[in-house]
């Protein structure tokens, strides 16, 4: 199987065979390659971004860390029922979503168009 790399601007085409219990990755330029092959076959994560509601519109959020890629639509539906007061880049909107330990914060700043 084939995958490209994204741990690193570089973007290696990685080579991956699975031989019984081994997983064998070739073609990475630097040591992260090998770890993302893996962590990508086993237990595939992402960081989630969407918009959250605020008393004045929306405001873009982020997780903390990555999820467990089959946990990704139920963060979104969590982040989806709440309207935050919170408005300033770094606040948390939700502490340990879904018990993941990872937060929701703010990722941009209200833009103010008049």
């Amino acid at each position: 199987m084939k995958m490209i790399c994204i741990m690193c601007p570089l973007g290696c085409e990685l080579n991956v065979e699975k031989k019984g219990e081994e997983i064998i990755v070739t073609g990475n330029s630097c040591v992260r390659g090998p770890r993302y092959a893996v962590d990508e076959l086993t237990c595939p994560k992402r960081v989630v971004t969407t918009l959250v509601k605020t008393l004045n519109g929306v405001l873009p959020v982020k997780t903390t860390a990555p999820v467990p890629k089959d946990k990704v639509n139920d963060v979104i539906k969590e982040i989806s029922k709440i309207t935050t007061k919170c408005e300033k880049i770094g606040d948390i909107v939700i502490k340990n979503v879904l018990d993941l330990n990872v937060d929701v914060v703010i990722t941009a700043s209200a833009v103010n168009y008049d």
